[in-house]
């Protein structure tokens, strides 16, 4: 009873089980997502279409996921109990995908473990939002733990030389077990939703009124197709770095070049760059905050694929060090543009509503076409990776053409579009 009656006791001890929480599931996508796509060049034999398809299959249930949430989670069960539900039978089926090997059947039941993963990325942002008092204060303490839990979890893959074989599937198998059953020890986080949810509430109907703002519109749009290069990224920047190391260092083990200790260097980035945006927000304005991030998309795909393991490969390590302004002064200072812009009453809808349109048509639209350039620029087992990376590059370079030109960031404007 004295517990309960001691409110720093509480917060202090409810702190640290948001912050496990996220770090545990953050390991879990860390060991697979952006080592996928060498597991299965190299086990697989996968095509680039067959690669591909196997993204998709995340932005498919990123697509489908708010409508899981929206009409089950949030109105019949306790957030921490769908969580662990969810993380267990996603253990099972990672342990299954790790002994397919057949690349189609692989992206099916890829398919299949996403439908229960995806609903947990938004899971323990909301059971760590609805346990704070601030969360505008509180929430990027925890936040920020998914990230270093990517870079612990990477890191441990390249120091163990499995990034292109099934371990990464066992580790990610015991990674959910572990947070699926650690779950169930979560804070108390009820259902506040009552009543059947309608497909135009969980689209985000309501935040259409946005789209009458046209700068908002080029935003909306903007933010789609950069979701195109960004798949480029996360699908190929591993495979393409191997192939790198591997073309300077003939001979060498594959294993030994450590790819994923190096990348995980862009979420080291991120975490600087977050903080450098915090400071910077205010004072440059959301335009030329994401013509910076635009731009430094395009230098580190060329970077990409002009650079080299030998005397250009500090191209390559600045092209992995711009992850921390690409995401965060486009993705993170995009959603305070939108949080900006929502009237009090549609701000979860229009944050929704982002969210499906790039982590879900975005990424999927990108995930088809990064494995279809990677398929057509690819002979006899040997890919042209310069040619690969300028394809993302020009799309960023259009995006930044029409953002430059056709997005207005009006500061005077201190009515939300939404309550005019």
């Amino acid at each position: 009873m004295a517990l309960l009656n001691s409110t720093k006791t509480m917060k202090t001890s409810v702190r640290i089980q948001l912050s496990i929480m996220m770090f545990l599931q953050f390991c879990v996508w860390g060991t697979w997502y952006g080592q996928m796509s060498k597991y299965l060049t190299v086990q697989l034999s996968a095509t680039g279409d067959q690669v591909g398809f196997a993204y998709a299959t995340f932005s498919i249930a990123m697509i489908i996921s708010p409508f899981f949430m929206g009409m089950l989670a949030d109105r019949y069960f306790s957030a921490q109990k769908v969580l662990g539900v969810l993380n267990i039978i996603g253990a099972l089926i990672l342990f299954w995908i790790s002994k397919i090997k057949d690349a189609d059947l692989f992206s099916w039941v890829m398919l299949l473990y996403c439908l229960s993963f995806a609903p947990t990325i938004s899971l323990v942002n909301s059971i760590s939002l609805r346990n704070m008092d601030q969360p505008e204060k509180q929430f990027p303490a925890i936040r920020v733990m998914g990230t270093l839990a990517w870079i612990f979890i990477t890191n441990v893959i390249g120091l163990m030389g499995v990034g292109d074989s099934a371990t990464i599937f066992y580790m990610g198998s015991i990674a959910a077990l572990i947070i699926g059953i650690y779950s169930f020890t979560l804070p108390n986080t009820p259902p506040t939703a009552t009543g059947p949810a309608s497909f135009a509430q969980i689209i985000g109907k309501d935040a259409f009124v946005l789209f009458k703002d046209r700068s908002f519109l080029i935003f909306f749009i903007s933010s789609i197709a950069v979701c195109i290069p960004l798949s480029f990224y996360y699908t190929w920047a591993n495979p393409s770095l191997t192939d790198m190391f591997a073309a300077a260092f003939p001979g060498a083990d594959r294993n030994s070049f450590n790819i994923e200790n190096k990348m995980s260097l862009g979420q080291v980035s991120e975490v600087l760059f977050m903080v450098l945006l915090t400071m910077v927000y205010s004072k440059w304005g959301v335009k030329k905050i994401i013509i910076i991030a635009l731009l430094a998309w395009i230098v580190r795909f060329v970077f990409f694929g002009a650079g080299n393991a030998g005397s250009g490969s500090w191209m390559l390590y600045i092209a992995i060090l711009l992850h921390g302004v690409c995401f965060d002064f486009f993705f993170v200072s995009g959603q305070i543009y939108t949080d900006n812009k929502a009237g009090i009453n549609i701000k979860s809808q229009a944050q929704g509503l982002i969210a499906f349109a790039t982590f879900g048509i975005g990424m999927l639209i990108g995930s088809v076409i990064s494995g279809r350039v990677k398929e057509m620029y690819t002979q006899d087992g040997i890919t042209n990776w310069f040619s690969v990376w300028m394809v993302p590059a020009a799309i960023a370079a259009v995006v930044l053409v029409l953002f430059m030109f056709f997005f207005k960031d009006d500061k005077a404007k201190s009515t939300p579009a939404a309550m005019k």
